[in-house]
C-alpha cells in the first residue's frame, strides 16, 4: 500500500470517501479518477493495495457542490458495475485523523509467520498505545518479511516491549524511529567469523596446526564472554607458532562466506552505503575478503611471521571489543556518516561494544547475551535478511540485480561460496 497526501482542507469541509474493490486490472486507477473528474473535485489523499490480483483503491476528495453527491454516488456505482467492481463512498468532514506522535517502523521476520504470531505482534504494539498505519510486504523468501508503519508510540518502548514478544513467539522483530536518516547514506560495519562468514578463522589455522578442539574451546569460552579477549587471543594464537606461512593461501580458500552474504554486500554498494568489517581474527584473511568483495573498510589482528613461519604471536594493537567500537567510529567519521547512521552486525560478546555505539545494532545469530543486549535480532542463516530491517525490498534486490546481469548464484538462501572460481569450498 502506498499513500500520498496532495493536498490540505479545513476540518469542517465536507468530504468523500470513495473506496473501489474487486479483481486488478490495468486501468481502474486512471477510470475512477476520470468519473471523478467530471465533478471538479480536489484529491486530498489516496491509498492502493493490491493482494493476490485483488484491488483496494480509497480516494479521499472534497465534496461536490451543492446538489451534485447524488449524481456523483451514482455514477462512480455505475462505472464500477461496469467493470465488475464494487464501490463504497463514506460522507465525512476534513482530513484523515492526524497520526499520533513518535513514528517508528516496525519489521517482522517470519519462518513462517503465522497467523498467531502476527495477532501477538499486533496486540503488543497495541499495549504500547501505537497505532498501525500502514503494513507492508517486503519479502516472501527465504523469510517472510513484513514491515509495520506505527504511530502514537514511544520507539524506545516499543522496542523492548516487541525485544520480549519475539523471544516468546519466535520472530525476529526489529523497531527503528522513522525519518529521513533511513534512506541516508549509511556506513554498516560487521564482525567477520560466523558473521560475514560461517567460520572462526582461528580455528581454520588451528586446524593445519593439530590444536583444532583446543583453540575451539577456548574461542567459544571468549565469545560467551567468559574469558578476556585479549588473554584468550594470546593463548589461542601462540599454539600456532612454527606453521609454514602458507598456510594463509590454504585458509583463505577454506573460507565459507554466509549465504546472503554478497547479496548484502552488492546491494549496499549499489545504494551508495559503504561497508566495512572489523574483526578479532586476522588481517592475513580480511584484506584478502576487502579486495574480492569491494569493502570500503577493513581492519583485524595481524598474525607475525618470521623467516617463512608463524611466531605464534600477534603485532600492532589488538582488535578487542573496546577496539571494534573505536574503529566503527574512526570508519565512520573517515565516511563522513553520523554515528546515528551506522549499522553494526555481529555475534559475539566482544561485538557489543560496538553494536550498542552504532545506531542500529543487529545480532546475527549470536548468544543469548548479545541478542538481549542489541537493537535488532536476526536469527535465520541468510546476512542479505538485514537489508529488510532497512526497509530494502526483496523486489528491488532481484530488480537491481536483474539491471546489472548479475548472475554469481547468491540469491540470499542457498549456499553462498567464497570465491568466483573457488566454490567447491560452499558449505
Amino acid at each position: 500500500m502506498s499513500a500520498s497526501q496532495t493536498s490540505e482542507v479545513p476540518a469542517d469541509v465536507p468530504t468523500l470517501l470513495v473506496k473501489i474493490f474487486g479483481k486488478d486490472r490495468p486501468g481502474i486507477t486512471a477510470g475512477l479518477f476520470d468519473t471523478l473528474a467530471a465533478y471538479s473535485l480536489d484529491v486530498v489523499d489516496i491509498e492502493q493495495v493490491v493482494t493476490r490480483g485483488r484491488i483496494v483503491l480509497c480516494a479521499l476528495v472534497t465534496a461536490p457542490a451543492a446538489g451534485g453527491e447524488g449524481g456523483l454516488r451514482a455514477t462512480v456505482h455505475s462505472w464500477a458495475e461496469s467493470l465488475g467492481l464494487q464501490a463504497e463512498i463514506i460522507s465525512g468532514r476534513g482530513d484523515n485523523r492526524p497520526r499520533g506522535m513518535g513514528r517508528s517502523h516496525v519489521t517482522v521476520l517470519g519462518n513462517p509467520l503465522t497467523s498467531e504470531k502476527t495477532a501477538a505482534i499486533a496486540s503488543a504494539i497495541t499495549a504500547t498505545g501505537g497505532n498501525i498505519d500502514r503494513i507492508f510486504r517486503l519479502a516472501k523468501y527465504p523469510v517472510t518479511a513484513v514491515e509495520f508503519a506505527v504511530s502514537g508510540a514511544d520507539t524506545g518502548l516499543l522496542r523492548t516491549t516487541l525485544a520480549t514478544q519475539s523471544h516468546e513467539i519466535g520472530v525476529d522483530i526489529a523497531v527503528v524511529a522513522s525519518g529521513l536518516q533511513r534512506r541516508a547514506q549509511r556506513l554498516v560495519v560487521m564482525d567477520v567469523d560466523s558473521t560475514l562468514i560461517q567460520d572462526e578463522v582461528i580455528e581454520l589455522f588451528a586446524a593445519h596446526a593439530g590444536c583444532e578442539a583446543e583453540v575451539a574451546e577456548v574461542t567459544e569460552r571468549a565469545m560467551r564472554g567468559e574469558l578476556d579477549f585479549e588473554q584468550s587471543l594470546h593463548a589461542r594464537v601462540a599454539l600456532l607458532a612454527g606453521l609454514d606461512a602458507s598456510v594463509v593461501e590454504k585458509v583463505r580458500a577454506e573460507v565459507r562466506l554466509t549465504p546472503g552474504a554478497r547479496t548484502l554486500i552488492r546491494t549496499l554498494k549499489r545504494l551508495g552505503y559503504q561497508v566495512g568489517v572489523v574483526s578479532g581474527g586476522f588481517t592475513q584473511v580480511t584484506d584478502d575478503l576487502r579486495g574480492r568483495l569491494g569493502l570500503d573498510f577493513a581492519s583485524a589482528n595481524t598474525l607475525e611471521i618470521v623467516d617463512g613461519k608463524l611466531t605464534g604471536r600477534v603485532v600492532g594493537e589488538v582488535v578487542d571489543r573496546a577496539g571494534k567500537a573505536r574503529l566503527l567510529r574512526r570508519f565512520a567519521a573517515e565516511a563522513g556518516v553520523p554515528l546515528a547512521q551506522t549499522v553494526a552486525i555481529g555475534d559475539g560478546a566482544n561485538d557489543l561494544d560496538m553494536l550498542n555505539a552504532a545506531g542500529l545494532g543487529v545480532a546475527f545469530n549470536a548468544k543469548p547475551v548479545v541478542r538481549r543486549a542489541a537493537h535488532a535480532a536476526v536469527n535465520v542463516p541468510f546476512l542479505d535478511t538485514v537489508l529488510y530491517l532497512l526497509g530494502i525490498t526483496r523486489e528491488e534486490v532481484e530488480s537491481a540485480d536483474a539491471e546489472a546481469g548479475d548472475g554469481d548464484g547468491d540469491d540470499g538462501y542457498g549456499d553462498d561460496g567464497y570465491g568466483d572460481a573457488e566454490d567447491g569450498a560452499r558449505g
